[in-house]
């Protein structure tokens, strides 16, 4: 039976620990799980993403990662799984896996590289759907997809009930307000951890972010503020986010969280080829960033 929790607030897009080897840690994934329920205290866990590094993972490798997640967190917090793929086949069985492992949504990544008609891929969304029995999430992230789509083109997707919300991962504030005001009942998650605040006064339903896996308390504290109307004070943690945040994109961006992660006592593992080993270098920064932000 398809979910009828409610889909708000803030949630960490997860990591997925390797080992040495590229392969699943299965202990890592765990502790990833439970290190965002008891100390970022998030909402839910946007699971497959980019972040997860999905898009490196074979579809048996995908499913193994959804049964750790839900059977770690069970109905503790809300679970969104990112079914996406190229491969229309492969999207529709990660739909069905996900139905049946209850999780309480689906999302899926506008499909990317070739130049996909709006017709092309309002019928790839139409067809998870109908493979699958939860809700959908679009994920809009045009930056790397190079799929923008437009304010008529977002109801012409809503026009499936089964579709409930965006991922909005873009810098078009213009875009998101109109948006809001347009479909004032379908879900907005902002998708873009610096710009968060921004999003939050528009008044977007919640957050999905990398960098909540270490900065989720901080996500929080700006959501709440802002939604209280107290933005000089949601505006000085974002401030110590962005730092934060430049800090780590300077150093590499996953990498960098997963160290940070190692030093908290979480079993983060490593980034999969054909991302780069971290440096001597690298790693002694990425310890500094975690001191200077988290001790």
């Amino acid at each position: 039976m398809s979910s009828t929790r409610e889909l708000k607030g803030i949630y960490s897009a997860l990591l997925t620990s390797f080992d040495q080897d590229g392969n699943i840690n299965e202990k890592g994934v765990r502790q990833l799980v439970r290190y965002n329920i008891e100390v970022n205290k998030v909402d839910g866990l946007y699971v497959g993403g980019s972040t997860g590094e999905n898009f490196l993972l074979g579809t048996d490798e995908k499913k193994r990662i959804f049964e750790i997640v839900k059977d770690e967190a069970k109905d503790e917090i809300a679970l969104i799984g990112q079914v996406g793929s190229l491969n229309i086949k492969e999207s529709c069985e990660l739909a069905r896996f996900v139905t049946d492992l209850g999780y309480d949504a689906m999302s899926a990544v506008t499909p990317f590289y070739y130049k996909f008609s709006f017709k092309e891929i309002k019928d790839y969304y139409n067809t998870i759907i109908a493979a699958g029995d939860l809700r959908m999430i679009v994920y809009s992230i045009p930056f790397l997809t190079g799929v923008n789509i437009n304010v008529e083109q977002f109801g012409e997707l809503f026009e499936n009930q089964k579709i409930c919300g965006v991922k909005f991962t873009a810098a078009d504030f213009y875009l998101l307000e109109r948006l809001r005001k347009a479909y004032p009942e379908h879900l907005i998650f902002a998708g873009f951890d610096e710009m968060m605040l921004s999003a939050a006064v528009l008044n977007v339903d919640g957050a999905i972010g990398s960098t909540f896996n270490v900065n989720g308390q901080r996500a929080r504290q700006i959501f709440e503020l802002a939604k209280a109307g107290r933005i000089e004070e949601a505006r000085a943690i974002q401030h110590v986010t962005n730092d934060f945040i430049s800090d780590v994109l300077a150093n590499g961006l996953y990498g960098t969280l997963k160290i940070c992660l190692q030093e908290a006592g979480v079993e983060a593992g490593v980034c999969r080829k054909p991302m780069g080993e971290f440096t001597p270098e690298q790693i002694a920064r990425a310890k500094e960033i975690y001191a200077k932000y988290f001790k």
